[in-house]
């Protein structure tokens, strides 16, 4: 049954992710930028100044909402998950290391796409009178198209990411918690399934401070911690940097090279890679993150976006680009497992049952490898990844959550009912195909990206005026 339901799903996938999310993602990326006159270059300083300037891990409780810092933590903390670590490996197992260079591309134009998210977000916010906040796609969506239509594309968007974030993402990342921790200590994947769910239900029960302390201290550090380990393999392996450098912008034009086919085939497959593991890493576009950003306490809507942008600067072109030079660097480049193999060779030890690599498997090898310690590579990575996936639990349900409300009208009962079927989601995900849970969250991720942007475009001329300084 499994089976049968993978081979379902993925080739919808195919079509979804080869065609309409290229189009989408690239399109309204272009659009923004060129309509906000390259924001994401223009006002990078100020983002940065924005999310830097007066930095703290203790934001405190606020009086509705969250810091500034507080929301881009809880969008980090759902971006920088195992999509930075797994998915990041398999663009690059199944599109070459040229997927990198896409995924580089659409994140640039994302930051585009992600600061008009934020800056609607907090544009059509709204306030109960118990003063807490609630913003996301919904409400701008509701304020494109104040009709039966707007009506329809809010609950499609709000189902969709109930199902995507709350649901089927969170089994992505249980499953990568449950598979690499009994790869590397021989836990068995129900028991790190079952203790997901206990550490997950303890953070949800707390509501929205509980979730913005534990990130605002959580996602500085695991992310700090990665990226200076993944420096001290690069120094192992520098004398291979300008090879893995080369191959990225290299096979990014010429993939067939390294995955055999046509040309065309090939460049479209490492594009495609780019564009939907870019969608699962940075989100921009997606339409999740505005959930937090929605919340930010700040004193215009520019303000946040300019963070927002910085949160996908951080996801890719900082956290998901040393995965790639680490893996590239060991497993592709000079005395790597897989450097020199090609076409047919290449698909053999990269994909099907005797696969030498896959993708939950690349980083603890490449790790592994470097240090010439499998089991010390296995245990880190297994470590890192426990620590982002479950950064992207907390962060997903709280989005999923919102929308759930939503839908049941801030119904208590539906809260609670969300709550519980989200927990068995997260156990239940530990026991699954790794593909098959991958292919469901693609799927649904793909279904939100489609209302999101398209009441993205309908109000482009609020984001503009709000990207004029």
């Amino acid at each position: 049954m499994q089976q049968t339901l993978l081979n379902l799903v993925a080739n919808a996938n195919k079509y979804l992710s080869d065609y309409i999310l290229i189009a989408l993602l690239v399109g309204t990326g272009l659009f923004f930028t060129i309509k906000t006159k390259f924001v994401q270059v223009r006002c990078f300083g100020d983002g940065l100044r924005q999310t830097f300037g007066n930095l703290k891990f203790r934001g405190g409780k606020q009086s509705g909402g969250l810091s500034s810092f507080q929301a881009l933590a809880t969008a980090i903390a759902a971006q920088v998950g195992t999509g930075n670590i797994v998915g990041a490996s398999g663009a690059i197992l199944v599109g070459g290391p040229g997927a990198i260079f896409w995924m580089w591309v659409i994140a640039f134009l994302g930051m585009a796409t992600i600061y008009a998210e934020a800056v609607l977000a907090q544009e059509t916010r709204i306030k109960d009178e118990k003063g807490e906040i609630s913003g996301g796609p919904v409400y701008y969506i509701k304020k494109a198209f104040p009709n039966g239509f707007g009506t329809f594309l809010s609950v499609f968007f709000a189902i969709a990411s109930v199902l995507a974030l709350g649901f089927m993402g969170s089994m992505v990342q249980s499953n990568s918690i449950a598979e690499t921790c009994n790869t590397a200590f021989g836990i068995p994947v129900w028991v790190m399934g079952a203790a997901v769910s206990v550490i997950a239900a303890v953070i949800f029960i707390g509501g929205v401070s509980r979730l913005a302390s534990v990130t605002e201290k959580m996602v500085p550090l695991m992310a700090l911690f990665y990226i200076l380990s993944g420096i001290v393999i690069l120094c192992i392996r520098a004398r291979f940097l300008p090879e893995t450098i080369g191959m990225i912008f290299k096979f990014a034009f010429t993939p067939s090279a390294l995955i055999g086919g046509g040309i065309g085939y090939a460049l479209k497959t490492a594009i495609s890679q780019g564009a939907k593991r870019g969608l699962f890493s940075n989100e921009a576009g997606m339409g999740s993150t505005p959930h937090a950003h929605a919340m930010a306490n700040v004193s215009k809507p520019h303000d946040q976006g300019v963070v927002a942008m910085i949160g996908v600067f951080i996801d890719t072109f900082i956290v998901l680009t040393m995965t790639a030079l680490v893996v590239i660097s060991c497993l592709y480049a000079g005395d790597g497992p897989l450097a020199g193999l090609a076409g047919d060779a290449y698909m053999a030890a990269t994909s099907g049952a005797n696969a030498i690599v896959t993708k939950t498997s690349a980083m603890q090898m490449a790790f592994g490898s470097a240090i010439g310690s499998e089991t010390f590579g296995n245990g880190f990575v297994a470590v890192c990844l426990f620590f982002f996936a479950l950064s992207t639990i907390i962060g997903w349900n709280f989005f999923g959550k919102i929308n759930a409300r939503y839908l049941t009208k801030n119904s208590k009962w539906g809260t609670v009912i969300y709550a519980v079927i989200a927990i068995a989601f997260i156990f239940t995900g530990s026991l699954l195909s790794n593909d098959l849970v991958w292919e469901l969250t693609d799927f649904f991720n793909y279904l939100m990206v489609i209302p999101n942007v398209i009441a993205l475009v309908a109000l482009y001329k609020v984001v503009v005026k709000n990207s004029k300084r």
